[in-house]
Formats: structure tokens, sequence, C-alpha cells
């Protein structure tokens, strides 16, 4: 080549850990890019790495301007990591075993996450509880996954949903749906809960900081889009049509809720 210049080398990474030893096993999340700074030698492999400069995407992205890091102080990345581990609380018990997925981001105030093809049992309803009622009727005997997931639409008029997650597919592997659900959907008493298949989507989510009533989930909507706004990230084109969120503990539980939107 005529020229000496080489471009940095960029990775991507994800990182984490639990405590183990601390009575409430806290896990510790990270993601972010790592920058290599090269320059060209004369022997192999002719490449030679001069410095390693890592960024958090919790912490190191400049607002507004389009996902650029930059260096932070030390205390932010300290307070950033304290803040994961400190003890919650009592917390209420998850209703089931969560659906599995990639941790693609943890960013300042949300995650990005990337879920497998899964298959849920769906139906319309007006009432959380009763929703849950049904669903939890439905899915007697077998395994159904969390979290319950919620999608209404700004349109008054128009169909509440609910959906309960029962199976999804392993790498290299076809989703199987539980013989239970295929026979009972949309008969008798089941008459209005469908099957719905997912397939595998990338999906920007955040914790609500509060009760999953209606104006928090609006509130916590808005907020999710400016701050992936923020960062350089764009929503899927048709979601601004109404909202998605989703709770992980049975209905009625005690203690501190775990609910995001989606």
């Amino acid at each position: 080549s005529s020229s000496d210049k080489i471009d940095d080398i960029i990775t991507r990474w994800t990182l984490s850990f639990q405590f183990k030893a601390i009575p409430w096993k806290p896990t510790a999340r990270f993601s972010g890019i790592s920058v290599y700074k090269v320059k060209p030698t004369s022997v192999a492999p002719y490449v030679q790495i001069t410095a390693q400069l890592d960024y958090w995407d919790s912490i190191n992205i400049t607002p507004e301007t389009g996902g650029d890091y930059a260096k932070v102080d030390t205390t932010i990345a300290i307070k950033d990591f304290l803040n994961q581990v400190k003890p919650n609380g009592f917390e209420a018990a998850s209703a089931a075993p969560e659906l599995p997925y990639e941790l693609l981001r943890r960013g300042n105030g949300y995650e990005v996450r990337r879920y497998p093809p899964y298959a849920s049992i769906k139906l319309p309803y007006l009432r959380r509880d009763e929703g849950f009622g049904s669903l939890g009727s439905f899915t007697r005997g077998m395994n159904p996954l969390s979290p319950a997931i919620m999608e209404v639409k700004n349109d008054d008029t128009a169909n509440k949903y609910m959906k309960w997650p029962v199976s999804f597919a392993l790498p290299g592997k076809e989703m199987t749906i539980p013989v239970e659900a295929k026979e009972k959907a949309g008969k008798g008493q089941f008459r209005t809960i469908t099957i719905d298949r997912t397939p595998s989507n990338v999906v920007a989510v955040a914790e609500l900081p509060d009760a999953s009533m209606a104006p928090v989930v609006r509130f916590s909507d808005r907020r999710l889009r400016r701050d992936l706004e923020r960062d350089g990230l764009v929503p899927v084109e048709g979601t601004e049509d109404g909202v998605r969120f989703a709770q992980y503990d049975a209905i009625f539980s005690m203690g501190k809720r775990r609910g995001e939107i989606w």
C-alpha cells in the first residue's frame, strides 16, 4: 500500500458476572466496544497494537452524537457498577422461568436484547387480572414462561392483547409447541385464545419505574424512545402505534414488582 495508515480495530463485547458470595447474589452486566490503535510493522503479522481503549455503552456514549463514544470520569463507572450490585429489597417472585435472550447492549436507561423464535398463547382482554386468570387456566399442567406481554394500541376502540410464551427454539432447532396448547386453543371456554408465533427479534426494553398503570407505561414508552434516539438507535417503523409492556411476576404478588416497557 502507498499509505502507512491503518484504521483502528473495533470489537463489540458483552460481559456479566454474578457475586455469589453476597447473600442476594447480584449480577453486574456490561456491554461496549474496545478500540485498538494499531500501526504497521515490517515483520509478521505486519501490525502492532499500540493502545487499547474500552468504552461502556451505559456511560461512554455522548448524548445526541449518533452514538459516538468518549471518556468519562472514573467515578461515573464506579457508580454504574455499584448501582447494579446494591440490594433491591424484597422483590416479588417471578411467575415462571424467564424466556431466554442474548444481551446486545446495556445502555443508559435501557437494554437491547435478541430473543429466539418463540410461541405464545394470546387472547384479547379487558381487565388484566381476568387475562391472567384465563391464561393461567389454559396453561394448567404446562410449563409457561415469563414475562406476560401486553399489547395496547393507541386507538381506544382496538382490542388489548396479552400473551404468555410457552416454548422457544434452541439454536439450530425447530420450535415445538406443546400438544396441549394446540389441542385447547380456540375451543370451548378457550375459544378466544390463539397460538402466536414470533420470529427471532431484537427488542429495546426499559424498566418500569412503578406499577404498570396506563400513565406509567405511556410515559416510559416515550422516555425509552427518547433514550434510543439520544444514543443513535432507531425503533422499528410502526411501533409507535401503541405500547407493549411485560410483567414478570404474578398479578397479585407481594414485594417490588418487575415490569418493563418493550
